[in-house]
């Protein structure tokens, strides 16, 4: 991954990962070790599925950028779909407190969201690569187009 996806992805996934931390915390202290667990898992659920996302995100970008707002939508869309799977498939589970991780995974989802748009919205991402050769050679290209 280039430098620029690495970062938007550590701006999104750390703040997912406190708000997890908090959500154990609170978690643990109205639903014990239960809730802790809960909390847990839904975090690293909605750090796992998000950040696969972003990682095709960022592939189908560079290989079909014609697809990318297609592709962002049917993704954000799958990825809610998938999480409401998860919740509905642990609903009644003993392993962990099915509310806490719920409530986690809703907010987790909220926060990795609005981190990406932020580190989205500030980072600098060219939107036309300069071509190698013309700027090394300090040339300008010619007019390729017709002349009237």
């Amino acid at each position: 991954m280039p430098s620029n996806d690495v970062r938007i992805l550590a701006q999104a996934a750390v703040p997912t990962a406190v708000v997890g931390a908090v959500a154990a915390v609170v978690g643990g202290v109205v639903a014990g070790g239960d809730g802790v667990i809960g909390a847990v898992v839904a975090t690293l659920v909605v750090i796992l599925f998000m950040g696969i996302g972003l990682y095709v995100l960022q592939r189908t970008a560079k290989s079909l950028p014609h697809l990318f707002q297609a592709m962002g939508l049917m993704l954000y869309a799958a990825q809610i779909l998938l999480l409401f799977v998860f919740v509905a498939a642990f609903k009644n589970t003993t392993l962990f407190h099915p509310k806490v991780f719920a409530l986690t995974l809703v907010a987790g989802t909220l926060t990795w969201i609005a981190a990406q748009t932020r580190a989205h919205m500030k980072s600098k991402i060219l939107y036309v690569e300069p071509d190698s050769a013309t700027s090394s050679t300090g040339d300008k290209p010619g007019n390729s187009g017709h002349s009237s």
